[in-house]
């Protein structure tokens, strides 16, 4: 795991004006803070030239490893901070080799050597908090065996700050962390276990970002998918498949479509029941079709493309039309496709809303009453009245489970349709009788 995989050009200008910086180690000796064996240490590398930090790193290595960490430790100005973080990583700099005598240090201390550069996570200084995340980054993925909750999580939740944070250095290197890291199956639990940090790659992603980003984020997303709990799941709390599908629609880049494609396929590989309606309804099917006609630099996308074509064309050859409007109630993308208006599908199946105890009516008045979407208030009011009209006991029912209140509060709403949607449910409510037709 080399340093440079978490680079960001604030850090890089950042950091080669703290190297010229002087720090007051004499200082710190007198006040006891620094053994006068530390001070003779760190002068011989503080503010000299590269190649004989070098040369002196090579004899003793292991030494220096343990100053930095220990000097991290104990010294909590922010301008020594930044030095002492600017050392560590210039040691580790194009030198993976040097990775176990930082990791290794935990031999000579317990604390060492994450409690020091953990606790810098929470100095108010953005340069020290960066360049911690970064060596932590380091650090962390090198690590052979399975990482303890206990390093994971301070640095976890700074990565959610920061990744939902508006400073962009913030959001591209938590990004670049979280890239670094998700390889690892540990580290993939326990960013599912906080939703701060998916919802900041959400909002990232929704954030129109340039193809660099949207890429990085979007391989962040395939990693977390290969976990099945992940791939059950993410769709109905983060609505992710319009999103997927819409960036790939629109991106210029073959690796932001690679990478958002091989991230559906892992959705589908992994849990087709709660995956393939949102695709359906978000119309992946026809998009795959058009990927699949195109010249691609990548044989891995032509692979993903076709293998999501051919599941979508198999779900799609065996839908009902009941089958269809339940996809699109799951998904909560409510649209004014045919089955919305056909009197024959609403007399055939009204009564199906009222299996798995009303799920599907629940559902119905759970995006009546939450949805931001003027299309979905509107198709949703309009389906409670179809439901009213032609199941007899509709209005009881839809009156007991508070959705009558909330149509005729979307009667006053801004949009024209949803008014007039919501109107006529409110008169089939209120006047229509119970019998069904």
């Amino acid at each position: 795991m080399s340093l440079s995989l978490v680079s960001n050009a604030y850090l890089d200008e950042s950091t080669a004006k703290i190297r010229a910086k002087p720090v007051p180690w004499e200082g710190y000796q007198r006040a006891g803070h620094v053994t006068s064996e530390e001070l003779a240490l760190i002068k011989k590398v503080d503010r000299q030239p590269r190649a004989r930090t070098e040369s002196i790193l090579l004899s003793d290595g292991p030494t220096y490893a343990l100053l930095y960490l220990r000097l991290l430790h104990k010294l909590q100005r922010v301008d020594t901070m930044q030095c002492i973080l600017v050392l560590i990583a210039d040691a580790l700099s194009d030198h993976d080799e040097r990775i176990p005598l930082f990791t290794r240090s935990v031999e000579s201390d317990p604390e060492l050597p994450y409690g020091p550069l953990l606790r810098t996570l929470g100095t108010q200084d953005d340069f020290v908090q960066l360049k911690a995340a970064q060596i932590l980054t380091v650090l962390l993925s090198s690590e052979a065996a399975p990482l303890q909750l206990v390093q994971l999580q301070p640095f976890l939740n700074t990565l959610s700050a920061f990744v939902q944070s508006t400073s962009p250095h913030k959001r591209d290197v938590a990004v670049q962390c979280l890239e670094a890291m998700l390889p690892r199956q540990e580290v993939r639990k326990a960013v599912w276990a906080i939703p701060g940090i998916v919802n900041g790659l959400v909002e990232i992603l929704k954030s129109n970002p340039g193809p660099q980003m949207s890429y990085q984020v979007g391989f962040c997303f395939w990693l977390l998918t290969f976990e099945q709990e992940v791939a059950e799941q993410i769709n109905r709390k983060y609505d992710v498949i319009p999103l997927f599908v819409d960036i790939s629609q629109a991106a210029v880049k073959e690796k932001v479509i690679r990478v958002n494609i091989a991230t559906l396929r892992n959705l589908v590989t992994k849990a087709p029941t709660a995956n393939l309606p949102a695709m359906l309804v978000s119309q992946l099917l026809p998009f795959t079709t058009n990927l699949a006609s195109r010249k691609w630099s990548d044989e891995d996308i032509l692979e993903d493309v076709q293998f999501l074509r051919d599941e979508l064309k198999s779900r799609f050859e065996s839908l009902t039309t009941w089958d269809e409007y339940t996809s699109e109630l799951t998904s909560g993308h409510l649209s004014w496709t045919p089955v919305h208006e056909s009197d024959l599908f609403w007399k055939e199946n009204v009564v199906k809303l009222n299996e798995k105890d009303y799920s599907y009516l629940k559902r119905l008045i759970e995006l009546l009453q939450s949805s931001p979407d003027p299309i979905v208030l509107a198709v949703a009011a309009h389906d409670l009245g179809q439901y009213v009209k032609y199941y007899e006991r509709g209005k009881k029912l839809v009156t007991d489970l508070g959705a009558k209140t909330r149509v005729m509060e979307l009667m006053a709403h801004g949009n024209p349709d949803v008014r007039y949607q919501a109107l006529v449910s409110v008169q089939r409510l209120v006047s229509h009788p119970w019998q069904a037709v």
